[in-house]
């Protein structure tokens, strides 16, 4: 049963979409880390959402098969109430 647990896990994480980074401007500590979290979460296609306050970036992994655009990110983070500074595909191929 662990190994199958194991085999689960492994295969959720090649099954993880396109990464993205964000730069986000005013972003300078825990709650305006949460304000832009919940707004990304709530993107359809999000995985998940990683955040380094000390960096002021986002790092969004989507779903298989899903993709994040730019403008699409610019209107979550505006609507945490912040500005988008630079957006970028993490993973090679990713448009």
């Amino acid at each position: 049963m662990l190994v199958v647990s194991i085999m689960l896990l492994a295969a959720s994480a090649y099954a993880a979409g396109p990464r993205y980074r964000l730069e986000v401007d005013g972003l300078a500590c825990p709650f305006c880390a949460y304000g832009i979290e919940k707004r990304i979460l709530a993107l359809d296609g999000v995985a998940g959402v990683e955040i380094d306050i000390a960096e002021g970036a986002v790092i969004v992994t989507m779903d298989d098969g899903r993709t994040l655009a730019a403008p699409q990110a610019a209107m979550a983070v505006d609507r945490a109430g912040f500005t988008l500074g630079d957006f970028t595909a993490l993973d090679a191929g990713t448009p």
